[in-house]
């Protein structure tokens, strides 16, 4: 009798294809594109068990694709799936320390474990026929769920590969850090204490280390204290709501980075809400914790982003300033009403320095998931591929916030606002940065995307990808900050390791 015929093995080689299915779309999906785990500063230990793991499924998918394990080979087998269990569980306890799982990733997770679950039982059943057969591995094919399994195998050796390398090349990159001075000169401001809020996200993750290797002291609102305080090793206070903080501390910087990203699920009516709410609401709750607060900040910093401009035609090459006016579009005025929340405090005698961001590139943020169909050989222009894409280099936003700290820029007022497009001088098109990108990379750049299917699927916000927007950083050079990073060209080098970092 053939010892992996019959219904039930079939169902465990199915169940394998849907585990290798389901894992797909969780790595690519949520770690990839989502939260660009191997880009994440804190995410070394859960890589290094994603890697341990992608070999065990792999040894899996192909040795079940192939084999029946006969008699003391069931030793070494078992011996993978206990570790595999071992390592999952351990898995679950490291994401639950390091990061905030969205809830379809927690599902996937969920439904993954179960159907695991379900495998490894069935397994255990069928290993009482493979128990009877002399030891070794007999070689019994299954067909296209052979070769399906095959092809699992070797995508997911390959993840493995690839989150052995993120992890080792983290540790590399945290001590390769640039350092930014946010005191300058004065030594009063050695040791300055800082309210953030989203201290959580791309930014502000990498504005909180920055602040914490200069010296200073940083208390996080962030909606998951326990979270937050185990992304920075406990070295930041975290505080789940402005209550649980003295009024009586005195803060010298208030920071606010909060809001949810724009990026994401269609603009329901539902979603509108939630993206004003955590911008608008959290800034009005600042403002007025701030209004009650024993001792003023010598500044705020508020951000917003350059869609307060709405959108540009193709044809239009003229430049967006600080003194444009915004348009009436949901973009702009979700900018609008943001910037007009932080304007509340500068009645109560606080500098207010308004940010307006356009896309960051980073090691996470929107950079992974625009350079992904590049890196794997499908780039191309999307729509017309001639909108103008406004971005900034993480590390001139980080230095723009320390320059506003030292007090570099020309002064404003008491209760003044002063509003900054951060943007680098450099605006290339959208097909402009393809070709870019595609070079540094070695990749071709010839697969265009049409705009309807992504209008259709995204609704209103694919604006944000199809309608381009020029915008200068007038202020900002007209007072004298010396970006970084000034052209795409060196943002890229930078980001992707082709060139030498400029600290």
């Amino acid at each position: 009798m053939d010892p992996t015929s019959g219904t039930l093995y079939t169902v465990i080689l199915n169940l394998l294809i849907a585990q290798g299915l389901m894992g797909a779309f969780d790595t690519v999906w949520h770690h990839e594109l989502r939260c660009a785990l191997p880009q994440q500063h804190n995410a070394a230990p859960e890589l290094r068990l994603h890697a341990i793991r992608a070999v065990l499924y792999g040894v899996l998918f192909g040795g079940l694709a192939w084999f029946a394990w006969g008699g003391a080979w069931l030793v070494p087998l078992w011996t993978i799936v206990a570790i595999e269990i071992l390592l999952t569980l351990r898995d679950f306890v490291v994401e639950d320390q390091t990061r905030s799982l969205p809830p379809s990733e927690r599902v996937t997770h969920t439904v993954l474990a179960i159907n695991g679950g379900v495998i490894f039982g069935l397994l255990a059943w069928h290993s009482q026929a493979w128990w009877e057969l002399p030891s070794g591995l007999h070689f019994h094919p299954q067909g296209w769920q052979s070769w399906v399994l095959s092809v699992f195998a070797l995508g997911v050796a390959a993840s493995g590969v690839r989150d052995a390398f993120a992890s080792r090349s983290l540790a590399a990159r945290a001590g390769a850090a640039p350092a930014f001075d946010f005191a300058g000169a004065d030594p009063s401001r050695r040791a300055q204490s800082f309210l953030l809020t989203g201290g959580t996200g791309f930014i502000g993750q990498a504005l909180v280390r920055s602040l914490l290797a200069d010296g200073h002291r940083v208390t996080i609102w962030a909606r998951n204290p326990r979270v937050a305080a185990q992304l920075f090793d406990g070295r930041a206070a975290c505080v789940g709501s402005l209550a649980q903080i003295d009024p009586a501390v005195r803060f010298d910087v208030v920071i606010n980075l909060a809001g949810a990203p724009i990026l994401g699920p269609r603009w329901s009516a539902a979603r509108k809400r939630s993206l004003v709410e955590s911008r608008v609401g959290t800034t009005r709750a600042l403002a007025a914790w701030l209004a009650a607060a024993a001792y003023r900040p010598r500044l705020m910093i508020n951000g917003s982003a350059v869609g307060f401009y709405g959108i540009q035609g193709d044809d239009d090459l003229s430049q967006r300033t600080e003194a444009s006016a915004p348009q009436e579009i949901f973009a702009s005025q979700l900018c609008q009403q943001w910037e007009d929340a932080a304007r509340a405090v500068t009645p109560l005698g606080i500098p207010l320095a308004i940010l307006r961001l356009g896309v960051v590139y980073g090691h996470q943020g929107a950079l992974p998931a625009m350079l992904m169909p590049v890196w794997l050989g499908f780039g191309g222009p999307m729509g017309s591929g001639r909108q103008a894409q406004s971005w900034v280099h993480i590390h001139d936003v980080l230095g723009v916030i320390a320059w506003l700290c030292r007090g570099d820029a020309a002064q404003a007022a008491p209760a003044a606002v002063a509003t900054y497009n951060v943007v680098a001088p450099d605006t290339p098109s959208q097909a402009g940065f393809v070709r870019t990108a595609a070079a540094l990379l070695r990749r071709p750049a010839f697969m265009p995307t049409p705009a309807w299917p992504m209008r259709l699927a995204l609704g209103e916000q694919a604006t944000l990808l199809l309608d381009g927007l020029r915008v200068a950083p007038a202020c900002l050079q007209q007072e004298g900050y010396a970006f970084r990073f000034p052209t795409l060209q060196l943002a890229l080098e930078d980001l992707l390791g082709n060139g030498r970092a400029r600290r």
